[in-house]
């Protein structure tokens, strides 16, 4: 599933080559929160225009876990 909320790596030929937000994210020409695996999607990433053919996009969240004792 990919979230709004969500941060990015571009990866070229295995190597990351940005890191960053996801600016927006549509399906079905309106925006959304969320998209689930296996529907297409729109997705603009905040401060890249450099994407080429072969390139991956990787999404993941970032959280903070207290520790428990």
């Amino acid at each position: 599933m990919v979230t709004r909320s969500a941060r990015f790596r571009l990866l070229r030929d295995n190597i990351v080559v940005y890191t960053g937000d996801i600016e927006s994210l549509k399906r079905m020409k309106d925006d959304v929160r969320e998209v689930k695996e296996g529907f297409e999607c729109g997705i603009k990433l905040k401060n890249v225009t450099d994407i080429k053919e072969g390139d991956q996009l990787e999404v993941f969240e970032v959280r903070e876990v207290a520790r428990t004792l």
